[in-house]
């Protein structure tokens, strides 16, 4: 676009103040971006829309930054003044006011690259090995009977988290295990202050384990692998609340929950005292409800038996008339039976002949059947028809001839009268009796 004026004088191209900027933006873009700086943070903001706003510097220099958003979100440590950084992004021309600055696109900590490589690659051996798996995390308890807590004697985070506690359950004891939390042997120490606990688990419900925020080598102790595996084999549920919310360290994949803070991690274990009472009041009024209402149900059911029973001479009453009517019944049933006994002799009277006379003859013709068995079965008879009934002396029945050996004495008895016999010797077939002389 020529922006001469009309029959100027030659000279140098005059810009728009914007056009300018976005020509200087274009330069830059093509000539720098995408760029890395490093420096110290200074004038750190962040918009309540969430966009950041800061200035990078150094001993020689100064440069405005912003980082919006988007960007902002991915953040895992809370950037402060003072704090060395290493920026990626691109140089821009912020064309309002005509200023110089670098959108951000990521940002970390100076100098962190090989920690936190280092942090990757034990985090993924550990998680491996199941040390964070959700399957073993357990519930915190409702209401501890003591509260354990891990951290130095000089951290802030002890000020916080005993103040919250102090606040909300000044009832319930809290046993402290001091320890280094940061330095060479901050490891050991926490190592040995959590084993001091262990050793009060029938005393003590929980632990929390605390510190404030820092630098990635501020917070290097929590990411010890001995003290990981000390967590893990915490007899009590155990808090981590190590550093801001955007810090992460291995202690807090180990502990059975991560808090944001020291002061969240006191809050999570120690609902308000006032809760508890409001609660126990919700439960008096409810129990005072039920009460009520069994009672009224229950002397509901009392006036309905008292409906039901009346008085007393009512009562009686009512048993009176049922006594009456089964003396009644009583009486109506001896008559009934009275006169029928009373019939018996005149129905006797009247047909006693006939079945007497029935009687005798079926006696008579029954005793005929009998004795004409008792003849028929007469051995007499068989002993008309020619047979013999044999015994010995003493009047045993003779029945085979195996009985009797030659010169033994026989009684025959026939129909007319008896025979005595003596056996003789036979032929082959056996033995013969022969009549005595």
């Amino acid at each position: 676009m020529n922006l001469r004026e009309p029959n100027s004088a030659p000279g140098p191209r005059v810009w728009a103040v914007g056009a300018l900027c976005r020509a200087v933006a274009d330069a830059l873009d093509a000539r720098f971006n995408p760029v890395s700086v490093r420096g110290e943070i200074s004038g750190f903001s962040r918009a309540s829309s969430g966009h950041c706003y800061f200035a990078l510097k150094d001993e020689s220099g100064q440069l405005r930054c912003a980082m919006f958003r988007r960007a902002a979100s991915l953040l895992d440590f809370s950037p402060r003044d003072g704090d060395q950084v290493e920026v990626r992004g691109r140089l821009a021309v912020y064309e309002p006011r005509g200023d110089l600055q670098l959108v951000v696109e990521s940002l970390r900590r100076a100098g962190q690259g090989a920690l936190f490589e280092q942090f990757l690659q034990r985090k993924a051996r550990l998680e491996a090995e199941g040390l964070f798996d959700p399957a073993r995390k357990r519930a915190l308890p409702t209401m501890p009977r003591s509260i354990g807590i891990v951290t130095s004697l000089g951290a802030a985070a002890l000020h916080d988290v005993v103040t919250a506690l102090r606040r909300r359950v000044p009832h319930i004891p809290v046993v402290l295990a001091p320890a280094a939390v940061q330095g060479v042997n901050a490891p050991g120490e926490l190592v040995r202050a959590l084993q001091s606990l262990y050793e009060l688990a029938s005393a003590v419900d929980v632990i929390l384990l605390v510190r404030g925020g820092g630098s990635i080598e501020d917070l290097w102790a929590f990411n010890d692998e001995t003290l990981a595996r000390t967590i893990v084999r915490s007899p009590v549920p155990l808090i981590s609340g190590v550093g801001h919310e955007t810090d992460f360290t291995i202690a807090d994949f180990c502990a059975d929950l991560r808090a944001p803070t020291p002061t969240a991690a006191a809050e999570l274990v120690s609902a308000p005292r006032d809760v508890w009472l409001g609660a126990l009041d919700l439960i008096e009024e409810r129990l005072g409800d039920v009460l009520g209402g069994r009672l009224d149900a229950l002397g509901q059911r009392l006036d309905q038996a008292a409906g039901r029973l009346g008085r007393p001479s009512g009562l009686v009453t009512r048993q009176q008339l049922r006594l009456a009517h089964h003396a009644q019944r009583l009486r109506y049933t001896v008559l009934t039976r009275r006169e029928r006994l009373a019939q018996v002799p005149r129905l006797v009277a009247a047909d006693f002949p006939q079945k007497l006379g029935r009687a005798l003859v079926q006696r008579r013709d029954r005793l005929e059947r009998v004795a004409l068995r008792m003849r028929l079965l007469d051995p007499a008879l068989v002993l008309q028809r020619g047979y013999a009934w044999l015994t010995d002396t003493q009047g045993h029945a003779i029945v085979s001839a195996k009985q009797l050996a030659p010169g033994d004495a026989v009684k025959a008895r026939l129909a007319d009268g008896e025979v005595d016999l003596t056996v003789t010797p036979g032929d082959s077939t056996g033995t013969r009796p022969t009549p005595s002389q």
